[in-house]
């Protein structure tokens, strides 16, 4: 991982403690890229320990050791198979570090230590159906609920 140009990353192995620096605190951009660094460290130390995890619902999906209509990016690429309406499944590649587990056919649970890649993936998961407002049907991630509308009456 690499660190913005004006935050500096100290650590004393003695007291088991990091620190994050900025040259100038007086100054706004360095301010803020003191908190954006900060959480993006945090995320990481988080991921590494816990995992993060993203829960997505609606469609079928199951995860597949192959793809019949995607080639493999690495040796030993796993794949989610969704059936979200289409004359054909939909089947999309997991990233890296990213692992896929179907504990029912309508929910797929994502865990990774990359935070930044879990999410990404997701969305490439919900693209496929956004939830709508009208109906209430899509893939909905991690706990979202959507607001449904009034039906139009003539």
């Amino acid at each position: 991982m690499s660190l913005p140009i004006p935050t500096t990353f100290d650590q004393n192995l003695k007291t088991r403690k990091a620190v994050l620096r900025i040259p100038d605190r007086k100054e706004r951009k360095h301010r803020e890229m003191w908190g954006t660094t900060r959480a993006y460290l945090q995320n990481h130390v988080l991921g590494v320990s816990e995992g993060h995890n993203a829960v997505g619902v609606g469609f079928r999906a199951s995860v597949e050791p192959t793809a019949t209509t995607v080639k493999p990016e690495y040796p030993g690429q796993q794949y989610v198979s969704l059936k979200v309406g289409y004359s054909h499944p939909i089947e999309l590649g997991l990233p890296r570090g990213v692992k896929a587990s179907t504990s029912q056919p309508t929910r797929i649970l994502l865990k990774g230590a990359d935070k930044e890649v879990v999410n990404q993936f997701a969305a490439e998961i919900r693209m496929w159906r956004k939830p709508e407002p009208y109906k209430g049907k899509g893939i909905f991630v991690n706990g979202e609920t959507i607001r449904l509308k009034a039906k139009k009456i003539k």
